[in-house]
């Protein structure tokens, strides 16, 4: 946003996307409000503007100002959610800040923290108020009416995705020709015409899958995209570790024409996390000097990709834990099954999703097989090929756990 465009936005004063505030309410106000616009069709909270449309000006340093901000998003919002802040210096001396909420967020209703409870929030006109059953009722309907991984990343740009993964991916694994590198628009199209950028507010914007697949800035746009890996020298968790890593960046590796790793993403990371913190022991079979790891490739790869591709995005306080003990390997994904998926039908080759695109882009990559029966095939017969154990699949209350035993 630029002067003349905030400017605009004051002089029409406060609506049903626009709220004025100082920054030196409550918490809880400021929640409520943010709360309000995500739980209709998003809009902007200025703060250091005067309910008459006076800029007085934040109150406070602008950094100070954003962290303010973003605890108040964290703590006092369920779903959390960040929200897009920038600041413009209106003139010498007095700074507004720009709380931007986005126009379609599918986790409605959102919630504020009041005492011990939590109040849904709705905006009508000019006013933020407590919903009613009905209203509630709306709004539970309309949520995940926008997959979450379709979702626009607020404040992301063309410039946050690596083209060069962008060409690769189109180029080679979808068989397309891009367009030329410095046709910005004929980009942004092919990448709305694809899902990986929707229009928010009349902006092209990525969408989370876009920024987990391809983006240069992952774990700063979605914070929760990124493992958390560790390997433990006994069978439980300690603060003392082998190694601890928290690995980052594009989900996807950059390959070559000729489909040779230039560039690792997060899901090679991983494999090579594994890698160097378990062994390898060779022995004679049939006459034959044979190399076999403590857990089959194959196997680990199946078990991350699936973490990354079914786990639930909306949990953002926590990452995909990758842990390595002496005797097995957990991958933990956030969030329960999908609706109708159980593990049992998981062990039968049963085929949902809750990341369609994810899915969808990961597959085109041959990190997923088409047949989507990697459970019961890869990670099922694949460990009782290599040692003769069964594999642990644990859904628990916020979470799902797989376990391969070394």
């Amino acid at each position: 946003m630029n002067t003349a465009e905030l400017a605009d936005l004051i002089r029409n004063g406060e609506n049903s996307g626009a709220e004025f505030k100082r920054d030196d309410i409550r918490p809880d106000s400021l929640a409520k409000e943010m709360a309000a616009l995500l739980n209709f069709e998003g809009g902007y909270v200025l703060l250091g503007v005067e309910k008459d449309g006076s800029v007085s000006g934040l109150t406070r340093d602008p950094a100070d100002a954003e962290e303010w901000v973003m605890t108040a998003s964290r703590d006092q919002i369920r779903p959390a959610v960040i929200p897009y802040w920038e600041t413009i210096e209106w003139d010498p001396g007095r700074v507004v800040g720009i709380v931007q909420l986005p126009a379609d967020s599918p986790d409605k209703p959102y919630k504020v923290k009041r005492g011990a409870a939590w109040v849904t929030q709705i905006r009508v006109g000019t006013t933020s108020r407590d919903a009613t059953d009905e209203e509630e009722e709306r709004l539970y309907a309309q949520s995940g009416r926008l997959p979450y991984d379709l979702k626009p990343v607020v404040g992301a740009s063309l410039k946050d995705l690596d083209h060069r993964r962008l060409v690769d991916y189109f180029r080679i694994r979808r068989g397309q020709t891009p367009p030329p590198d410095e046709d910005e628009a004929a980009w942004r199209t092919l990448l709305l015409n694809t899902d990986l950028m929707v229009e928010d507010r009349g902006r092209a914007t990525p969408t989370v899958a876009a920024v987990i697949l391809f983006g240069r800035h992952g774990a700063r746009l979605v914070r929760h995209s990124t493992i958390t890996a560790a390997a433990y020298p006994g069978n439980e968790k300690d603060y003392a570790t082998t190694e601890r890593a928290v690995l980052q960046g594009p989900v996807v590796g950059l390959f070559s024409p000729q489909d040779e790793l230039v560039e690792a993403g997060v899901i090679e990371q991983a494999l090579a996390f594994v890698q160097r913190n378990t062994a390898t022991a060779s022995a004679a079979i049939d006459g034959r000097r044979e190399d076999r790891p403590d857990y089959p490739p194959d196997v680990v790869r199946e078990v991350v990709v699936n973490a990354i591709a079914h786990r639930d995005y909306t949990i953002a306080v926590t990452d995909i834990e990758l842990s390595i003990y002496l005797d097995r390997l957990e991958v933990i994904s956030p969030g329960r099954l999908p609706n109708t998926v159980t593990v049992d039908k998981m062990r039968a080759g049963y085929r949902a999703t809750r990341n369609e695109l994810l899915k969808d882009v990961l597959r085109d990559y041959r990190y997923i097989e088409a047949t989507g029966l990697g459970v019961p095939r890869k990670i099922i017969l694949g460990m009782r090929e290599h040692n003769g154990s069964e594999v642990d699949l644990i859904e628990e209350e916020d979470r799902f756990l797989v376990r391969v035993r070394k």
